[in-house]
């Protein structure tokens, strides 16, 4: 069960016009969101050197295009709590305490691979998308545009898995 508690650090809060409950909740969606992306990326990552089958170089080609962009933009979300007063989850432990995509089993099936990365992009879009207004409400623009450009690849990467999947 994933953990909703954001990293403690030693800092001081933010004085940026958020209401300490606000920061709270904004860390608290962006750690798991880190945590999630941190998980799908490590699993992308091992189905590109694992993936074999007469479609083996696309879905090589395709899962190094994923694994790339959920890299970058974990060190995105990390930085953004940062930024908000947060400790960013940085350890096995703490992604898998604050995650909600789990390990699959191991398969080297290539349309297993694709039907469970499509499925856990569809997890991450449905996670992030009350967090959206969870910012806006908060008048946290900033944090808000990063969950919509986080909703739209997502959303973009199930696209691609399920077409393929097709």
């Amino acid at each position: 069960m994933a953990s909703n508690a954001p990293v403690k650090t030693t800092e001081s809060t933010p004085k940026i016009g958020l209401k300490v409950d606000d920061l709270t909740a904004i860390n608290a969606g962006l750690g798991q969101v880190l945590s999630d992306t941190f998980t799908l990326y490590l699993k992308t990552h091992g189905y590109h050197w694992n993936v074999t089958g007469p479609h083996f170089r696309s879905l090589h080609l395709l899962f190094e295009e994923q694994y790339q962009e959920l890299w970058a933009a974990a060190d995105v979300l990390a930085e953004r709590m940062r930024a908000l007063g947060s400790g960013a989850p940085g350890s096995m432990a703490e992604f898998l305490e604050h995650a909600s995509i789990v390990d699959d089993e191991r398969t080297t099936d290539a349309m297993t691979m694709v039907e469970n990365l499509a499925r856990d992009h569809e997890t991450l879009a449905r996670l992030i998308r009350p967090l959206v207004e969870v910012a806006e409400d908060a008048g946290d623009g900033a944090t808000a545009d990063l969950f919509n450009a986080r909703l739209a690849a997502h959303e973009q990467a199930a696209w691609m898995l399920r077409s393929f999947a097709a």
